[in-house]
Parts: C-alpha cells; structure tokens; sequence
C-alpha cells in the first residue's frame, strides 16, 4: 500500500494506491479487502497528503463487494457520484477552488426507427408495455441504445428484435430532446431512416404485441398522431426523404471509438 511521495519536503507515508487523472486529481480503486477501522485511518493520512500535494479532487471507486468501506468514506466527506453493477463511485473536492468535478451521466439514449418497403407502407408495431399498451396505438420501433453501442447499429438491433427485419442504415433524419424523462435523467431521442433487406415479420413476443407494414395515411390518420411529435414526424420526414430527397446525418468514423454524424452535402470530404 506504500506509495511514493514526490520529494517536495513532505514525510512519506502509507496512502491509498492511486493514479493521477487528468483534471488535477487522483483515482484510488479498492482491489483489496480493508478493515473500516484501518481504512478510515489511511483515507485519512492521503487526504491529507493529496492537499499538500495540490490535489483538487478524489475519486474511490470500491467495488460492491468491498460496501463495508463506503459508510466510512461518506462520513470522511466524500459524496455519490454514480453506481454500476460492479461498483460504487465516489467524490470529494479536497481544494479550496470551485468544484469542476462533472455531474453524472444525465441522458439516456433512444432511436426511433422509420422503415418503409416499396408500397410507400412503413414498418409499425403495437407494443406490449409502456404508456402505449393496450391502447391499439400504431408506432414506429423505437428502442434504449446499449452501452458502447452506436446509434446506427442500435437502430439495426432494435428493428430486428421487435419485428425480425434486416435494415440497412441511411441517416438520421431529426433529433429530439426531452428532460425528466427516465429516473428524471434527459431523454435524446433519434429518429433514423432504414432501408428493408428483408419484408417477412417475426414478431418479439416477450415486448411486441403486433407488428405490420402499414400505408403511410393510415398510419397518420390515427387520431392519436395528430398531436404527437415523433408520430407525425416519422410520417413527414419519411416522404420528404423519399419524394425529395431530404438530406440527414450519416456517420462518418473519426477514431476507433467514434463517429461524426453529419451531411457532407457540398463538403469535399
């Protein structure tokens, strides 16, 4: 557990093992199992290591089975900061500068799917929960983007486990945000324009109660379309691509990780 101190007149003592980051501060991640009582006494020796030393903030990620360190590191000043499966996340700003330590995430990540075949019909399905069941309401798939998973690819995912349809991805059309939304987070919502390679439905029981190809008309003379966005604007967006051509965001890859969305209409790219 020792860890070096640079020479700057300052005793070396026993700290937490950490890493810097790049903002000024340090990450300590628990690997190994403490007792509360020794815990609290070595948290303590870094904090007050860490303000000699400059550091802004302080970061202990402690995994779930280590949960009997966390009413220690609370009761030392540390807050929240987000939880996953695996572990708990938690800050202290340790300067006396303002805190820029970033909030957690607070969006969640949707698509919309709008699909149609060569009979100007669009790919629509009644759902089996949610605020539309039971209701006999017509939709466009929609779907959550998994973790590390692209907006063009989750479109596919989405449309083949709820309908059973190969796509291939266009671009995306429009783009809607919403706030206290899921757990009160913000709610950015894609809508995207997918081609069929594939017309014969197989349903997904487990969340699809029906699914269909259904002529444009019909699908925006339901009387529930007229005064919702993502309905009338799938519709919409739908024959302004096919009968004019309207232009979207296709992804472009920068990084190994990543992807620009964007139209290259009059770019030399």
């Amino acid at each position: 557990m020792d860890q070096p101190i640079p020479a700057n007149g300052v005793e070396e003592v026993p700290l937490l093992p950490s890493c810097a980051n790049e903002h000024g501060g340090v990450i300590v991640e628990m690997a190994e199992p403490m007792d509360p009582n020794d815990f609290r006494a070595v948290l303590r020796r870094s904090l007050s290591q860490w303000k000699l030393q400059g550091i802004k903030g302080v970061w202990i990620k402690i995994p779930v089975e280590f949960v009997n360190l966390v009413e220690t590191t609370v009761k030392e000043g540390f807050l929240y900061h987000h939880a996953e499966p695996q572990y708990l996340m938690l800050v202290n700003w340790i300067s006396e500068t303002p805190s820029t330590i970033p909030a957690n995430a607070t969006h969640q990540l949707r698509i919309g799917a709008v699909i149609m075949n060569e009979n100007r019909e669009l790919l629509v399905v009644q759902e089996k929960h949610g605020r539309f069941k039971g209701t006999g309401i017509w939709k466009i798939p929609t779907g959550i983007i998994e973790e590390a998973e692209d907006i063009f690819s989750g479109a596919q995912r989405e449309v083949k486990e709820e309908t059973g349809i190969d796509t291939e991805f266009i671009d995306v059309l429009a783009f809607r945000q919403t706030h206290e939304s899921f757990f009160k987070k913000s709610d950015l919502l894609f809508l995207c324009m997918l081609r069929p390679l594939s017309f014969e439905i197989h349903k997904q029981d487990s969340e699809i109660d029906a699914a269909q190809w259904m002529a444009i008309a019909e699908y925006s003379a339901q009387p529930f379309a007229d005064g919702h966005w993502i309905f009338k604007c799938a519709a919409d967006v739908c024959l302004a691509k096919v009968d004019k051509g309207c232009a979207g965001f296709t992804p472009h890859q920068i990084s190994s990780t990543s992807y620009l969305y964007m139209n290259k209409d009059g770019l030399n790219l």
